[in-house]
């Protein structure tokens, strides 16, 4: 075991780099757009609107882009999203809107709504006449925490409303998962920074950065200082292992790594490793498995405690992750990390089965995979939440996330919260924009009450 780490930056040439993190699903032109939407039946009652968290009448945009009527179908897509071009790109279409079209009953083969999505949102995004009107300012000021895909949708709605809305963020730039948790293919060429941008040029919202709640700011005060307040500060915390050797050189937070690599200017900067394990069974463990491949890793094993059934990646992302190149071994969970001189040099697995009663358990046989790197995917968790008012006035917690009733209002009746941090959360970047709406909407009658 007392092998080097052999963990490289530039394994790979400029042309590999580019082409390994260029735009996964590459847009339709207008030829393959008014090909695909004229596949669809728009239906009267159309299954992929209810697939659809955020309510977006599919039928009629794609019927719009069959007549050229682009722009006319990007307002049905933002006014209920207003996020629908990165939703376009980064949401598990093939289980939501495309897995309910009724052409898969007939030829199993959907509508290509997602891309048909992305055609109409992004001739829009690049027009410089914007969708949206801000209505008269009507002097109400409200607090957002967090500038991801819930607190902006929150805020876009807002303003909309014409209300004034300041944003506390809590990184160097506002996007969320957008700009620093999702895989670079998928959301290439800046463009989850080019999408905050088209939010805010309604007007009324600012974004202060590097203000994060508990550290920076304070619940009471925002209460006290504004007419109301959206918590969407995401999940801050990653889930350890509680292994042996966890705290070994070469082991990392998923996260942390994917957030360096999406903000980094040159990936060829970015050191990996020659064998890469990846411990989860998410879109996380996914991403990284595939981008530590695409960086020039060559065997990447990711390792998953249950059944492909079991794993909240899509059978598309784990097909996605085969096609890279990355093996997935399921029925393994891991037992101890192992290193020499300071650095990780293998990991121990359990194989693992279902007893009687379906608890998952361990079989007693073991087995190891060599590793250089060892990345933790097992999931993100709520930071506590500091305490509002001296601590005599807590938020209503629903486990560990905090508890919200169906208009995203909490127990303090000016607070409402959604995305990953509210205990109905869906882990998805489209219901996190439906929370941020339907708060939205929620506070509006409340300010106008």
């Amino acid at each position: 075991m007392g092998n080097q780490p052999d963990i490289a930056a530039g394994r790979l040439t400029d042309s590999d780099y580019a082409e390994n993190f260029s735009d996964v699903h590459p847009p339709l032109d207008r030829k393959a757009a008014l090909i695909e939407a004229s596949r669809c039946y728009f239906c009267y009652d159309a299954p992929c609107i209810e697939a659809c968290p955020t309510g977006i009448d599919i039928p009629s945009f794609i019927r719009k882009i069959s007549t050229d009527n682009v722009r006319g179908a990007a307002q049905d897509i933002l006014d209920e999203n207003v996020m629908g071009g990165a939703c376009a790109r980064v949401c598990p279409t093939e289980v939501l809107c495309q897995e309910a079209c009724v052409r898969n009953t007939q030829e199993h083969k959907p509508v290509q709504i997602g891309l048909l999505q992305r055609y109409a949102t992004d001739a829009v995004m690049d027009d410089a006449a914007h969708p949206f009107q801000r209505a008269e300012p009507t002097g109400k000021r409200v607090a957002v925490v967090g500038a991801g895909p819930a607190g902006l949708s929150c805020a876009h709605r807002l303003a909309m409303h014409g209300h004034d809305v300041v944003v506390f963020e809590a990184k160097a730039k506002a996007g969320g998962l957008n700009e620093y948790g999702i895989a670079a293919y998928k959301v290439p060429e800046d463009f989850a920074h080019r999408e905050v941008d088209f939010i805010l040029e309604i007007g009324g919202i600012e974004i202060r950065n590097g203000q994060a709640l508990g550290r920076d700011i304070a619940l009471a005060d925002l209460r006290r200082d504004y007419d109301a307040v959206f918590l969407g500060m995401g999940l801050g915390g990653v889930r350890a292992l509680g292994l042996e050797g966890e705290d070994l050189g070469g082991v990392y937070n998923a996260v942390d790594f994917i957030a360096d690599l999406r903000q980094s200017d040159n990936l060829a900067s970015l050191p990996v490793g020659r064998k890469v394990v990846v411990i989860g069974g998410g879109n996380t463990a996914i991403d990284i498995a595939v981008q530590t491949k695409r960086l020039g890793a060559e065997d990447v094993t990711l390792v998953y405690r249950r059944g492909p059934e079991a794993m909240s990646a899509t059978g598309h992302e784990q097909e996605f992750a085969q096609v890279n190149g990355v093996k997935i071994k399921h029925w393994a969970q891991p037992r101890q990390i192992r290193g020499a001189h300071d650095h990780v040099t293998d990991v121990v697995f359990e194989y693992t089965q279902l007893d009687d009663n379906g608890r998952l358990g361990g079989t007693g046989d073991a087995f190891s995979v060599p590793a250089d790197m060892v990345f933790k995917a097992i999931g993100q968790e709520m930071l506590p939440l500091p305490q509002a008012n001296g601590g005599s006035e807590l938020l209503e917690m629903d486990g560990a996330c905090i508890a919200v009733n169906d208009e995203r209002q909490t127990s303090l009746p000016d607070v409402w919260a959604g995305g990953d941090c509210v205990a109905v959360s869906e882990d998805l970047t489209v219901a996190a924009v439906q929370d941020g709406k339907l708060a939205a909407e929620s506070i509006n009658r409340f300010l106008r009450s």
